[in-house]
């Protein structure tokens, strides 16, 4: 018995303990890789408005393109790497899939300015927060999904 205690090699997980230990590493990866594009959209935005005096919803599409460059990596590394698509696969519907998002997340910012929320930098963060959601479950169900594996030609027996 304490040699068992002693080994080496952990017990296994059953299938469902092991694919929800893989779901919450994925969504952890997620909100980890997505805080960083989030936060390099969210400084060059407030760093091109009140550094350089650009508008908020310009300086907003520049910091997206800056973002999706850091989202991409990260999520085909780390987040669905394990999932093993191609970058000729994923770059493609990752890219469809955030230039989605960021038309989302383009007109609820122009919306919320049009409004008069006085503070631009809270609002994009709002903003950033909630088209996060809508990424994770794109991105899993479809950007990152696992190449199907072609079935070899049944040939018939002779």
């Amino acid at each position: 018995m304490l040699a068992h205690c002693m080994s080496l090699t952990p017990p296994t997980l059953p299938a469902a303990a092991a694919a929800a230990h893989g779901e919450r590493r994925r969504l952890a990866w997620f909100v980890l890789v997505g805080c960083a594009a989030a936060a390099v959209h969210w400084l060059t935005v407030v760093g091109l408005v009140s550094g350089a005096g650009w508008r908020p919803l310009w300086a907003n599409g520049v910091g997206w393109l800056i973002a999706f460059h850091v989202s991409f990596a990260g999520h085909h590394r780390y987040t669905f790497g394990d999932r093993q698509a191609s970058v000729t696969q994923s770059g493609p519907r990752f890219f469809a899939l955030s230039a989605g998002g960021f038309a989302i997340n383009e007109a609820a910012y122009a919306a919320l300015l049009h409004l008069g929320v006085q503070r631009y930098e809270l609002a994009l963060l709002a903003v950033l927060v909630g088209v996060a959601v809508l990424t994770y479950l794109l991105g899993r169900g479809w950007a990152f999904a696992q190449q199907q594996r072609q079935a070899p030609p049944h040939t018939p027996a002779p």
